[in-house]
């Protein structure tokens, strides 16, 4: 059972994570997010139509040999953006590495000091405080002070 609460809870992780993660091109080459984002929603409006009509052509012409292949291609392409979803929770509660944990911190004393509330810095970040502070970071900084990393 705890299974079960824990892929759904990462798929609900994952829906946050894709809204909260900033979509910005100078975050493309540096992270895989963007890309699993994008797929993901494109999965998300395109495959029920894919699983119906691998279904319902073979229905259409009658073709009871090919049923269960078109139904097991159905299960897989329904699969695929719960897939991505499942990877973004994941990602969602990952810890941080060193590297990017420091740039976090970097990242969030900048905020500080240009004025900005946040909450406290965490001892150990993870990807979601990171899309946290890069959001605001790219909300309330200027492009300047992204010449440094970006």
């Amino acid at each position: 059972m705890s299974e079960r609460a824990s892929l759904t809870q990462s798929l609900k992780n994952g829906q946050k994570y894709m809204e909260l993660w900033p979509m910005r091109k100078e975050l493309t080459p540096l992270f895989p997010e963007q890309r699993i984002i994008k797929a993901t929603r494109f999965g998300i409006k395109v495959m029920p139509a894919v699983a119906a009509i691998s279904v319902l052509t073979q229905m259409a012409f009658n073709n009871a040999h090919a049923l269960p292949q078109s139904i097991v291609i159905a299960l897989f392409a329904i699969s695929m953006p719960l897939q991505g979803m499942w990877w973004l929770g994941n990602r969602y509660n990952t810890q941080l590495p060193p590297a990017l944990a420091s740039w976090y911190r970097e990242l969030h004393q900048k905020i500080i000091e240009s004025g900005g509330a946040m909450e406290p810095v965490k001892a150990k970040p993870k990807y979601k405080e990171l899309a946290i502070t890069l959001n605001r970071a790219f909300r309330q900084l200027d492009r300047s002070d992204f010449d440094r990393w970006f």
